[in-house]
């Protein structure tokens, strides 16, 4: 695995932002068990790919909550500390994973 600059956000997350990202990923679980149900039960194989297709965008939508908090808090504090450059590319090599 990579080697990133911190482990810690430079500010830490509110309890409701923490919150609200858990809340989403429990729906998230919640939506992944019902997949493994519906293979289970031997249901429609488009049913399952809609199932499926909504699971990706929900991830999708918790990474770009989690990416654009890091932007605003992690990157931004880091360019004012003349860390940017370095940060920025930490940022942009998660994105290209995050992109396939």
């Amino acid at each position: 695995m990579d080697e990133f600059l911190h482990d810690k956000p430079s500010k830490p997350r509110t309890k409701d932002e923490k919150q609200k990202v858990i809340n989403r990923l429990k729906r998230i679980e919640g939506q992944v068990r019902g997949i493994q149900k519906m293979v289970e039960d031997d249901r429609y194989c488009v049913d399952i790919l809609v199932q499926i297709s909504a699971i990706q965008s929900a991830l999708k939508n918790v990474g770009f909550s989690v990416t654009e908090r890091h932007i605003k808090h992690c990157v931004s504090d880091a360019i004012k500390q003349g860390e940017g450059q370095e940060t920025i590319e930490e940022l942009m090599n998660v994105m290209k994973q995050f992109s396939n």
